[in-house]
């Protein structure tokens, strides 16, 4: 059953997006979709502490070939967030795959921003048939591509943070000067748990740790398509060539853009993403 929360909204003067929540074994799940139904299917997966609106300024550009798809992870955004489920990353592609079993989808190009290209690689694990290509924005292929910063430390005590303490944490995800951290970003950060925000986190460099993404996603034979804003600050943007022990994989590197290139430049972004879904995308019926 899929449970609205109040139909279609606005996306800044786009497309209307429709909004839902999906009842879960584990929790509420919510879900956003925008473009034709009948398109095929592009689902989107947020990075840590993040959530569905991180992708708001890239799917404008996505919808006019797509049904855009995007799932805020149990924990984030506006899905729930119980203290008593596992966090581990199987665990959310299993919730994902799911949703989109719930809303009818059997086959998707599947997008992910940072750890959300763990999850999506979960999920390629589990779902074979269901995933038919990759696509990773910034995602590290292992932990040694990892570049440590003190901004990345909160205490309990300190929770919920206030705005100046969310953007210290969040600084190094940008690198393009004079970009702003939209507020809404901040907003549902906050609206995390401290439990949530470090469970996901742990779960992402466990899951990393058993084995580094080139050699699961060598052993699935997908298409795999990697962008990578190469002025990262949290991933060397120079691990990006690791990704091409993967039979196939294309690698674009960005110039001038950090971590989070979907939001510091979307059309850049979607440009590449955009012929390699012209390629691999499957057409609904």
């Amino acid at each position: 059953m899929t449970v609205s929360d109040g139909g279609p909204h606005a996306n800044g003067g786009a497309e209307a997006t429709e909004s839902s929540t999906l009842p879960m074994d584990d929790g509420d799940i919510y879900v956003c979709q925008d473009g034709p139904r009948d398109a095929p299917a592009l689902l989107l997966i947020h990075g840590s502490a993040s959530s569905t609106r991180s992708w708001d300024p890239m799917v404008p550009l996505l919808t006019g070939s797509h049904h855009v798809i995007r799932i805020d992870l149990l924990g984030h955004g506006r899905s729930a967030k119980p203290a008593d489920r596992s966090y581990a990353l199987p665990d959310q592609a299993r919730r994902v795959g799911a949703a989109l079993d719930r809303l009818g989808v059997e086959h998707a190009v599947v997008v992910g921003h940072s750890s959300g290209g763990a999850v999506a690689t979960a999920l390629a694990e589990q779902r074979h048939d269901l995933v038919t290509a990759l696509a990773f924005i910034n995602t590290g292929p292992s932990l040694d591509a990892f570049i440590a910063s003190e901004s990345a430390v909160f205490e309990p005590s300190q929770w919920p943070p206030t705005d100046e303490q969310l953007r210290q944490f969040a600084s190094t995800g940008f690198s393009r000067a004079g970009y702003q951290i939209p507020q809404e970003l901040l907003d549902e950060a906050r609206a995390m748990t401290f439990h949530t925000l470090t469970a996901t986190m742990q779960a992402t460099r466990h899951y990393m740790e058993q084995q580094a993404l080139p050699d699961r996603l060598t052993v699935l034979g997908k298409p795999l398509l990697v962008i990578f804003g190469e002025d990262d600050r949290r991933w060397r943007s120079s691990s990006a060539s690791d990704y091409r022990a993967v039979p196939g994989a294309k690698v674009e590197l960005l110039p001038g853009l950090g971590h989070s290139p979907l939001l510091e430049d979307p059309p850049r972004t979607a440009t590449p993403l955009l012929a390699f879904t012209a390629i691999h995308a499957v057409r609904v019926g």
